[in-house]
């Protein structure tokens, strides 16, 4: 008999636009972790962000916090999109946001604007 829900093989169609910044961390890898934390409101459909924090032990989470018109921009996201997290690797920062499937999938100009932000800000730390 066959199995009627089949686990799929091979890769997923799953996709996540990254953001890459190139910069040096060195030793200072902790001043670029980030993440935003949402406040919302509402339920389910209707739930909409009311308030937007940004999460880490560096530098770079008290820069983001204190640019009101970038937390504002963000909270006129949908939760999905708004939630960000900045983290760096070896010899880059990267900026990325949720894994979304194919139809999904896409980058806004609004987003887009939202990421070069973070970007001059990840520059300027």
């Amino acid at each position: 008999m066959q199995d009627p829900n089949p686990l799929p093989w091979g890769a997923l169609d799953r996709f996540q636009a990254q953001f890459i910044v190139r910069k040096t961390t060195g030793s200072s890898f902790n001043n670029y972790v980030a993440k935003t934390k949402l406040t919302t409101k509402g339920h389910f459909g209707s739930k909409t962000i009311a308030k937007v924090e940004w999460i880490g032990s560096g530098s770079l989470a008290s820069k983001l916090n204190s640019d009101t018109e970038l937390n504002e921009m963000i909270a006129k996201q949908t939760i999905k999109d708004a939630t960000i997290y900045v983290e760096p690797t070896e010899v880059a920062v990267r900026i990325r946001s949720k894994w979304d499937n194919h139809l999904a999938f896409g980058i806004t100009k609004e987003l887009f604007e939202i990421y070069d932000r973070i970007a001059g800000h990840i520059k300027s730390v």
